[in-house]
């Protein structure tokens, strides 16, 4: 396995080549989990490439850097990742719970056509601008999931602000599990002194950087990883009247991700919709169940080819991150559902959690029994539904399942989801 930076690069330098030994092999079922990881060791990593050795089993990985760090830190940096986060996880395929009897059918370069059309624009790192038929596409898939929430389960639809408290990320524990993705927003500290020494020094520099951070107050607020976090926060301390609350909303989440983004499948910035099931344990898998039985055959209506598998979040520098993923796996408590978008790459476009009591008790957050309440959520990546559904059915719209042919007006036909 290998990988490069995106396009947009990194700054220039001399490449600099760095073989890292690992303690010992990582099996090969564990590959991904590591690769998904490497980037984040050090950011003066450009590409790299895990080195095979028997049984298909990684034992030693190849760095390239566009600075002169010495190889003996990021060794040890290496090294202590893989020992953390990777070696002491379950060693198992991904289980697949369903998978399209349709043979991948993909075009090649789609990026690349909508970039040529004026349609997609790369605006900084993870940064991508849309436009016509992604936006359209969105709208139509988030109207189909939408319905589902409010029509089949119930669900209750809030737009939360795009900030979310600080303390609300920490009470989740989300800091200490993935400070890897953790994006702040901060500010210049409210006085007329700090106001005037920023302003002369930007203007005597040409640009912000260290300058700004100089002068900002602490970090009050965070771009939201995801919106279920604006939930808890909102419910925090409360005791829900009825067995199942389910809530919804849409909105923008961030996740950095170092040199991994690409395209619109890995981006900083990204449109999510999401619904949040809270209440008692049964309520709470019915409802994770029943929207994964729906979107699998919203997907196969669509003629759209893939597969929902058993999947893990990425725990970084935690101390039993390895533990809770081989629970996850042996639990089943993350589903995730992949869309071809390449003959030998798939895209996650949906992810369906159960987060046991976590969040009940960090938030607390009671049912009727006076207890922590059980929690799960369901999230779909829009950018990446949208461009899963033109990677398998093309720009043409002419070639398009009937549904999404839009009128004149450029709406959709019909309801958009099956009653």
């Amino acid at each position: 396995m290998s990988t490069r930076p995106s396009r947009n690069g990194r700054p220039g330098g001399r490449a600099t080549e760095h073989t890292v030994r690992l303690p010992r092999p990582v099996p090969s079922e564990l590959a991904t989990e590591l690769a998904r990881r490497i980037f984040f060791v050090s950011e003066d990593i450009a590409s790299f490439r895990l080195l095979r050795g028997q049984g298909d089993a990684v034992d030693a990985v190849l760095l390239r850097t566009g600075t002169a760090e010495p190889t003996a830190a990021l060794s040890r940096k290496l090294r202590r990742m893989v020992r953390m986060d990777v070696l002491g996880q379950l060693a198992r395929p991904p289980k697949v719970v369903w998978r399209s009897t349709r043979t991948p059918d993909t075009r090649p370069d789609i990026f690349e056509a909508l970039a040529d059309r004026g349609a997609a624009f790369e605006a900084g790192e993870g940064q991508v601008a849309v436009g016509e038929p992604v936006l359209t596409l969105m709208d139509r898939f988030d109207g189909m999931l939408r319905e589902i929430a409010v029509t089949e389960l119930g669900a209750t639809e809030f737009r939360y602000p795009t900030l979310v408290p600080t303390g609300a990320l920490q009470r989740s524990g989300y800091f200490s599990a993935f400070p890897q993705h953790v994006m702040l927003a901060t500010r210049l500290r409210g006085d007329l002194d700090v106001y005037r020494k920023f302003t002369e020094r930007d203007h005597d520099e040409g640009h912000v950087g260290e300058a700004m951070l100089a002068h900002c107050r602490n970090a009050d607020y965070c771009l939201p990883p995801t919106m279920c976090y604006h939930t808890f926060h909102q419910y925090a301390g409360k005791r829900l009247p009825s067995p199942s609350t389910v809530v919804t909303a849409r909105g923008k989440s961030f996740r950095y991700e170092g040199r991994y983004h690409t395209s619109l499948e890995r981006l900083w910035d990204f449109t999510i919709r999401e619904i949040v099931f809270m209440g008692e344990r049964e309520q709470v898998l019915d409802g994770r169940e029943r929207f994964l039985r729906r979107a699998i055959e919203l997907v196969e209506r669509l003629g759209l080819s893939g597969r929902c598998e058993v999947a893990t979040d990425p725990f970084f520098c935690a101390a039993d991150g390895a533990s809770r993923i081989s629970a996850q796996r042996l639990l089943e408590l993350k589903y995730e559902l992949r869309l071809d978008i390449a003959p030998d790459a798939t895209v996650a476009v949906g992810s369906f959690n159960f987060h046991e009591q976590h969040f009940g008790t960090a938030f607390d957050i009671t049912g009727r029994d006076r207890g922590p309440v059980w929690t799960g959520c369901v999230g779909f990546g829009l950018e990446r539904l949208a461009y899963a559904f033109v990677c398998q059915h093309g720009l043409d719209e002419s070639g398009w399942p009937e549904e999404f042919r839009g009128d004149e007006r450029g709406r959709p036909h019909g309801r958009g989801v099956d009653r």
